[in-house]
Parts: C-alpha cells; structure tokens; sequence
C-alpha cells in the first residue's frame, strides 16, 4: 500500500507580511536541530478517511488545536517525497498562539540499544514564521507547498 500523509499549512498575514505555522518535531533526534527540522502538522491517512478529514485529525493530534468548523481550507497539488511518501496539504489562514500546543507522545528507545524505553512529544514546540525564513526552517521535501502557497496569496 502507498504511503499517504496529510496536513494543515496554517497562514496568517501581520504587517502584510505572509506567515506561516510550522511545528518543531519532537524527540531526541531533533532536540537539537533547528534549520530543516521543522514540519507542516501532518501524518498518515488512516485506510477509512479521506485526506482532508486525516489532515485536521493530524492537526489535532500534534497541536492540541481542533480547527473549527467552517474554515476554508485551499488544497496544494500534492508532492511526491524522495522516499515514496506523497503529502497532500491543506492551507487555512488562521490565526492562534502557539505557545498553547500539547502534542501527543510516542515512545521510542533511548539511548539506542539500551533496552530502555522513553515517551517523547511528537511536536516539541511551534511557531509562527515569515515565508522567507521558513524556507530555511522547513524540512527540504516541504519547501514546495510555501512556493504554491505562495504563488496563491500574489496573484
């Protein structure tokens, strides 16, 4: 079966200024970078849901923040990751405080190898970023949906 994510590219404007919500990924892995280590809240589709529905639930499940409803939502084209993934993106201007979000955990091994097992939030923190600096933030294979998004709010 095809590997399917979804997720929410959250927009605001402040100054005229395009803005974007991005989340940190969490866990030991991560703690420590910053450029190319911050993501679009997504995750995989359950078999049941269709993307939309998968890319709020998503959302939720990594901020903490359920979407209300009625926001109009503007669908990317989808982008095919390097490692077979495709993402699909849904972009939403709205606007809140991310110092707010309370992810869900996962637990994973660590130290590696050491029979010990550790929690760890899947989103360690957020924050708001002009377009231009997300760029560097975002992870490689995402910059793609800031161009679309991008090319959206210009014309």
């Amino acid at each position: 079966m095809k590997k399917i994510s979804a997720g929410i590219l959250p927009y605001r404007f402040k100054n005229n200024d395009l803005e974007v919500f991005l989340v940190h990924m969490g866990g030991p892995i991560w703690a420590k970078k910053d450029l190319g280590a911050w993501s679009i809240a997504k995750g995989e589709l359950d078999a049941s849901e269709d993307a939309l529905t998968a890319a709020r639930r998503e959302f939720k499940e990594e901020t903490g923040i359920a979407l209300e409803e009625g926001l109009q939502f503007v669908e990317l084209d989808p982008i095919k990751q390097r490692g077979g993934k495709t993402i699909y993106v849904y972009a939403a201007q709205v606007d809140f405080d991310p110092g707010k979000i309370l992810s869900n955990l996962f637990s994973m091994e660590w130290p590696p190898r050491s029979g010990k097992y550790q929690e760890f939030p899947e989103v360690d923190r957020a924050e708001w970023f002009p377009i231009s600096v997300a760029r560097d933030k975002i992870l490689k294979g995402q910059v793609g949906f800031l161009d679309q998004l991008e090319r959206l709010k210009q014309s």
